[in-house]
């Protein structure tokens, strides 16, 4: 059983923490009519979040405007109760019960939604020596349960912990272009910095009368089965949302004008078949 304290008393505690980390407040949105969160939008909080958690809203006390001073127009701060159903990520001490803060939008008669007995998923990181408190991660810390939902993120979290899970993008580094026997043909490898050292490069091929090819590799061997990545997987993730816009000029300073030009084309093309990155 979890242990209880009075709810004033365990309000003051975590007003006191979210002073120290103001990205407590989250926007809880209504799901009815609401479309499905982008595939980046999601993996990034996944990606941000050390607690995964599904839990059912047992309580929530509107804070008095003394105790929300930050609040902006519109929204009114809860303290939430939230009655732990199972933990998606995260270490095994959390507490059967977790509580939080969350900012609310007022509906259009001025009033804030019922949450009681509400299902939903939380993104949140633990608060350090309070196993019963966690902090969301920011506005969309907590979003409303659905089973396309959970499915997704239980499946982006599943990705992110696999032992051939691509790394994260820091930085394009040195490009290459070698030209083919015939006009218009040609190679471009482009070699990408990650967070752990791990190779990733890309690779677009041009042969004439064909549409460009590319394909990325996470090894130092670029093999024929290097292949694009399929769209809203992590590996999408990672090229769509942590490449640069533009092949930067140190990527390309070793090259003639006209290769660098061509290698800044096919950089272009990757991104275009990579597609915006929507969160």
């Amino acid at each position: 059983m979890p242990t209880r304290i009075p709810a004033r008393t365990a309000i003051a505690l975590i007003l006191a923490v979210s002073a120290a980390f103001p990205t407590q407040s989250a926007q809880i949105v209504a799901p009815v009519g609401q479309p499905a969160a982008p595939y980046a939008a999601v993996a990034g909080r996944v990606l941000e979040a050390p607690l995964l958690i599904d839990a059912t809203i047992r309580d929530a006390q509107k804070l008095k405007p003394a105790e929300a001073l930050d609040v902006r127009p519109g929204f009114v701060r809860f303290y939430v109760v939230a009655d732990v159903g199972a933990l998606i990520r995260g270490p095994a001490q959390v507490s059967a019960q977790v509580a939080y803060l969350a900012d609310l939008p007022l509906d259009a008669r001025g009033k804030a939604p019922r949450l009681k007995k509400a299902r939903v998923l939380l993104f949140a990181r633990g608060v350090p020596g309070r196993p019963g408190e966690i902090q969301l991660i920011g506005a969309n810390g907590q979003q409303p349960w659905t089973p396309a939902l959970d499915a997704q993120v239980r499946g982006i979290a599943r990705e992110v912990v696999a032992t051939d899970a691509p790394p994260e993008i820091r930085a394009v580094g040195n490009a290459f272009h070698v030209a083919g026997s015939l006009p218009g043909e040609g190679e471009t490898q482009i070699f990408l910095t990650t967070a752990d050292g791990r190779p990733v490069s890309l690779s677009i091929l041009r042969r004439p009368g064909e549409q460009p090819r590319w394909a990325v590799a996470l090894s130092e061997i670029v093999d024929e089965a290097a292949a694009p990545p399929p769209r809203d997987t992590l590996l999408w993730y990672r090229l769509a949302c942590g490449l640069p816009q533009t092949l930067p000029d140190r990527s390309v300073a070793a090259m003639e004008p006209a290769d660098a030009a061509i290698a800044r084309e096919d950089y272009a093309f990757v991104l275009s078949a990579l597609g915006p990155c929507t969160r």
